[in-house]
């Protein structure tokens, strides 16, 4: 059976990119984004970095489960590490980000990421946990 190692990998690579260029411009240039009421800017940016060391831990655990064939721990990391790509929309909560085209592309290519590693998890999920005749045991003699 297919266990999608490839895939997994081109899509975690892929969202590593992402998350990594587009959360540091966060970080950094974290004035250039709508800001949330009441929090300062520096705070702001400090949450940006500390999400994405956490959130990106979550992807190397699940990236470990399921190369150790901890299929279930895998998925349920890898699910929490996908809101890395799909909570970069929420910039567009609070107005729309003032940021060069190729930072503001970085806002999609991470909700991408995160979309790809859905559908994945939905593949895995479904493969993975299918039962076929051979893995089933009579219970009629």
């Amino acid at each position: 059976m297919d266990k999608g190692l490839v895939p997994l990998r081109v899509i975690l690579g892929f969202s590593l990119l992402s998350t990594t260029l587009h959360y540091a411009h966060n970080a950094v240039r974290v004035a250039d984004y709508p800001q949330l009421p009441g929090i300062p800017a520096v705070a702001a940016g400090l949450a940006v970095a500390v999400a994405w060391v956490l959130l990106t831990t979550f992807g190397w655990l699940g990236y470990r489960a399921y190369t150790q064939g901890r299929y279930e721990k895998a998925l349920a990391f890898l699910l929490v590490y996908s809101l890395t790509g799909i909570v970069t929309l929420g910039h567009f909560l609070t107005g729309v980000p003032q940021i060069p085209a190729f930072w503001f592309a970085t806002i999609f290519t991470d909700a991408a990421a995160g979309l790809a590693l859905w559908v994945f998890l939905t593949w895995a999920w479904a493969t993975l946990n299918r039962v076929t005749a051979r893995d089933q045991v009579s219970t009629q003699h």
